[in-house]
């Protein structure tokens, strides 16, 4: 049923803004990416308004449109009421004309339909002995009687939107003709579709303007007023009792709007509290003016009222009015829902949650749902996923930095730009020779450390990273590796203890030098004994010289 809105996924970015503004909760989560549940969606269209990626598509139908002007038979338009504020000073008569320029046979307002609806409520009121009754124009509020609230079917006027009420009116007059809705509306897609052979396609005001630039067709800014168009106030909340005659039959006369206040009202009814009451429902704040596409791309709900209001005359049209079986419309229980989960599985993901007590269950929403609960309910039943809480995925990563953070050999201090301590981990208060976090907490860096480095990272924003230094004070060496975050403005940094490392190394750099030192002295006193030596062989060499010198001078004298 919720064919007429896709999903394109590559867009859709996990954000859970379309389950939060789900009034049913018709979206169920897998892939980390978001599904329709057509059982379950009333066709609101507040996903498709508020998704911020525009990941929802509605189903555009202008082919088809475009293959039934290329037919013989005649396509005529049903233009919903609304078009008056869409499109800002545009008359019917110049809607006419630029849609026969698109090839349409010709152009009616839905208004004519809508005539020959309320005509029907009013006999319904003066002549049938009904306690409630709850317009029908809306097929977003239908979906949701039929789906939420079966058991108050029977007070659901069994009569014709009047998108339906005006093409049947137009297919009477022209027998072979093709009918196109065009509105504000993404329910009326699926409502066509629903009830076969009444509309055969429709077209948004979105779909419209986009046919109509890409023709190059410019639409006349003139407005064509008429006395006998009272039910062009339809579109507006309380629009449908405007068009009424008053006080029929001692009936309480009431207009809702919006999902959660028209789904107060049937709890209401449920309960046995409302009677004898004649209730006008629209799922869209300020009706059809306020309808999706209206909302997503023309958001001006008192203007839009005013040019509505503004547009509508004081009298009815003059409508050949369908006869009762005609304009009936059957509604029927849409069975839809999942088997509720036991009190134990409920239980048991309230726990994987960390909802151990109900102080756990803070109902923040950030994921979508009412309550812890029902968000469990519905993991339970797989339309949702644990980490769509925020709070659950908050601790888990907490805890897991926490434990990084903590269990860490290094020193690590977190300062904000005013160089106050954030956060500081034990084997830093070690360092410091601190005992409670609460000791260094708020106060400026410059009572444990100098501040020069965080100033010179923090005005550069160029990282300092493993710099030794001598932190006098706690007589250790460290490593020092500070680094600024400009998106979370704060600055990092990290301690490594390199004390015993640092002395091992200066333990080694003394003996090395007293090794240096020994040999010196060793190889100055072996260079002294080799000249003493050198000394001795020298005097000895003369003395030998000499008297050999003196023994050969003999020998010759003789």
């Amino acid at each position: 049923m919720a064919n007429c809105l896709t999903l394109k996924k590559s867009n859709c970015k996990n954000c859970y803004k379309c389950i939060r503004h789900c009034p049913v909760k018709a979206i169920r989560f897998s892939g980390n990416q978001a599904h329709i549940i057509g059982n379950e969606c009333i066709l609101c269209g507040q996903c498709f308004v508020v998704c911020p990626q525009n990941a929802k598509e509605i189903i555009d139908e202008t082919e088809k449109v475009k293959v039934f002007l290329q037919a013989k038979d005649p396509v005529i338009v049903s233009l919903a009421p609304s078009f008056v504020a869409n499109y800002d000073g545009v008359g019917i008569g110049a809607m006419r004309e630029a849609l026969k320029k698109l090839g349409f046979f010709d152009v009616e307002e839905t208004a004519i339909g809508a005539t020959i609806v309320k005509t029907e409520y009013e006999r319904m009121l003066r002549e049938e002995d009904r306690d409630i009754i709850i317009t029908s124009c809306c097929h977003s509020i239908n979906l949701l009687v039929q789906k939420y609230f079966p058991a108050q079917l029977e007070y659901l006027a069994d009569v014709l939107s009047p998108m339906q009420a005006h093409c049947l009116d137009i297919k009477k007059r022209y027998p072979n003709a093709k009918t196109v809705f065009i509105g504000p509306c993404v329910a009326k897609k699926d409502e066509a579709e629903h009830y076969e052979g009444i509309v055969d396609a429709v077209l948004t005001f979105e779909e419209l303007t986009q046919w109509l630039k890409k023709e190059n067709i410019e639409l006349d800014k003139t407005i064509d007023a008429c006395e006998e168009s009272r039910a062009r106030f339809f579109p507006t909340t309380g629009g449908i009792l405007k068009t009424m005659e008053p006080n029929i039959a001692g009936y309480t006369y009431l207009s809702l709007d919006g999902v959660e206040n028209c789904v107060a009202a049937l709890k209401e009814i449920q309960n046995g509290k409302i009677h004898k009451c004649f209730i006008e429902m629209s799922a869209c704040i300020g009706s059809c003016v306020g309808g999706p596409i209206m909302e997503k791309y023309h958001r001006s709900p008192l203007k839009d009222y005013i040019s509505v209001a503004n547009f509508a005359g004081e009298k009815d049209f003059k409508v050949e009015q369908l006869n009762a079986v005609e304009i009936k419309k059957q509604f029927t229980y849409i069975e839809h829902r999942l088997s509720m989960p036991s009190e134990e599985d409920i239980a048991g993901v309230l726990r994987q949650m960390g909802k151990i007590k109900p102080s756990d269950e803070l109902n923040c929403g950030s994921c979508g749902y009412n309550s812890c609960r029902e968000k469990a309910i519905a993991i339970c039943q797989g339309k949702a996923e644990i980490s769509m809480c925020l709070p659950y995925l908050k601790d888990k990563a907490e805890s897991f930095s926490d434990t990084i953070v903590k269990s860490s050999p290094d020193g690590m201090i977190v300062l904000n730009e005013n160089l106050e301590v954030q956060q500081i981990n034990q084997a830093a208060l070690n360092f410091m020779n601190l005992r409670y976090e609460t000791d260094i907490l708020g106060e400026p860096v410059v009572r444990i450390l100098d501040p020069k480095i965080f100033l010179q990272v923090q005005s550069t924003g160029r990282a300092v990273r493993g710099k030794k230094i001598y932190l006098a004070e706690y007589k250790r060496y460290v490593k020092l590796t500070v680094v600024y975050n400009k998106d979370s403005h704060v600055l990092v940094s990290i301690l490594r203890d390199i004390t015993d490392k640092e002395t091992e190394r200066e333990k080694k750099e003394k003996i090395r030098n007293q090794t240096i030192e020994v040999a010196d002295k060793v190889v100055e006193k072996q260079m002294r004994i080799v000249q003493e030596i050198a000394s001795l062989l020298g005097e000895t060499a003369a003395e030998t010289k000499i008297a050999l010198t003196k023994l050969k001078e003999s020998i010759t004298d003789e």
